[in-house]
């Protein structure tokens, strides 16, 4: 039986009401940790125990429109563990990239960024574009013919990033994730 149109017009106003004071207090919250100081240290160190694997699935999945099991963080990271590297300030890890390094048609050695995540209140540091660098980097001693990722097209910090540090636009792939946005491959060339 539907309730009568009194009951429920308080009902959504106190939704309403109780929505906007959660909208207050979340940007209270960003305000007070984007208040950080400029000079913070962050230091950057290569996966070297699964006991890093929760602070990365938290970071990526705060940030990363899909959802990603554990089989699938472990797929990458136990099989390229020297591609996998995180930014932390103090005890706290504020940053990650998860990446692969294998054969494309059996003829190129293709880098593939699979994640990179930088906690939103640490972001405008360089974190993301150091944890690229250092990634390619490991590509390169590997001899890496080319680094590929894809992104969405919507995500324009990451575009611009990426293209910073030499990435191309190779391909759009249509309705590519499961939100049903578009994403941009980009390509690095290395050799």
């Amino acid at each position: 039986m539907a309730e009568p149109e009194k009951e429920k017009e308080p009902r959504l106003a106190e939704a309403e009401r109780l929505s906007a004071q959660e909208e207050e207090s979340k940007e209270e919250e960003e305000v007070q940790d984007s208040a950080l100081p400029d000079d913070i240290e962050i230091e950057f160190e290569s996966y070297t125990s699964e006991l890093q694997m929760p602070a990365i699935i938290k970071l990526i999945q705060a940030d990363l429109s899909e959802p990603y099991s554990i089989y699938t963080y472990r797929y990458f990271i136990h099989n390229w563990p020297n591609l996998c590297f995180l930014a932390r300030q103090g005890s706290k890890y504020v940053g990650a990239i998860v990446c692969k390094l294998d054969y494309h048609k059996m003829m190129v050695k293709r880098g593939y960024i699979a994640m990179l995540a930088v906690d939103k209140n640490y972001r405008k540091r360089k974190i993301g574009a150091t944890l690229v660098s250092k990634a390619i980097e490991a590509m390169i001693e590997d001899e890496a013919d080319e680094v590929v990722l894809e992104t969405e097209v919507t995500n324009t910090g990451a575009l611009i990033l990426y293209e910073r540090l030499g990435f191309l636009r190779d391909k759009r792939l249509f309705r590519y994730y499961l939100n049903g946005v578009d994403a941009l491959r980009l390509k690095l060339w290395l050799r």
